[in-house]
């Protein structure tokens, strides 16, 4: 996987899946990358990870509370101008995903364990302060 940050789109499928928004005006997208995280369950891949911590970011975006606002979030902004205000209940699912990615078992954690660093749990956590805020 090619990473160059700890931040929710700071890796290649993160990047891919923000892609995927350009022309979208619903949260489909979104909602399905939640729906192959929740599917995968413990078996969550490195790449599946990524991409439910990406459309997490893009919920805080719709928000109104981005953690990550960079040139690599520019697809997520122009989509939140197109689509309606996330729901209360899409940013609980976001919350979700990014619990579900952030196992300590899973394939992404093991692989940012392996840095020695804290930076992507820091960023991890910023980004659910952000969703979870009222």
């Amino acid at each position: 996987m090619g990473t160059w940050s700890a931040e929710p789109v700071g890796n290649d499928a993160a990047a891919d899946f923000v892609a995927e928004l350009d022309g979208q005006k619903r949260w489909t997208v979104v909602k399905a990358a939640f729906m192959d995280a929740a599917r995968a369950g413990r078996m969550l891949d490195g790449d599946v990870a990524a991409t439910a911590i990406a459309a997490a970011e893009v919920v805080a975006h719709g928000l109104g509370r981005p953690s990550q606002t960079d040139a690599y979030t520019e697809g997520i902004k122009r989509f939140v101008n197109r689509a309606r205000r996330p729901s209360r209940r899409l940013a609980d699912r976001a919350v979700r995903a990014v619990e579900l990615a952030a196992r300590p078992d899973g394939e992404l954690a093991e692989l940012w364990a392996e840095t020695g660093t804290t930076e992507w749990q820091e960023a991890l956590a910023r980004l659910v302060a952000h969703l979870e805020r009222k």
